[in-house]
């Protein structure tokens, strides 16, 4: 039985009907509902502390950067890591090549 239970959200109108976002994957017939109220994710601390945080960005004249520079960025940045990531594995290789040689048997 317990594989027939469907969980689907919806809106509480003021006449007390129920909306469901989505259509339920149930056969039809008589069904148990549970109604419990979803949280205001706006009441949030952290809601509220972002909120004010991008208030008083915008009150100093705060201007984020644009999806433009923020891909020319890490278009830059990308030889980079690139290097980096070729030293890593440089590295790594090294690592493994000197833990198949036998003990003692390195540079003298």
């Amino acid at each position: 039985m317990a594989s027939n239970i469907v969980e689907v959200a919806g809106t509480l109108r003021d006449d007390g009907t129920l909306v469901l976002d989505a259509r339920p994957n149930l056969p039809p017939g008589r069904v148990r509902v549970t109604v419990r109220p979803v949280p205001d994710y706006k009441e949030t601390e952290i809601w509220k502390f972002f909120e004010q945080v991008r208030a008083e960005q915008q009150a100093r004249g705060f201007a984020p950067r644009s999806r433009e520079e923020i891909d020319a960025d890490l278009a830059a940045a990308r030889p980079e890591d690139e290097g980096r990531m070729r030293e890593i594995e440089r590295i790594h290789e090294e690592c493994e090549r000197r833990q198949r040689e036998p003990r003692g048997a390195g540079p003298p």
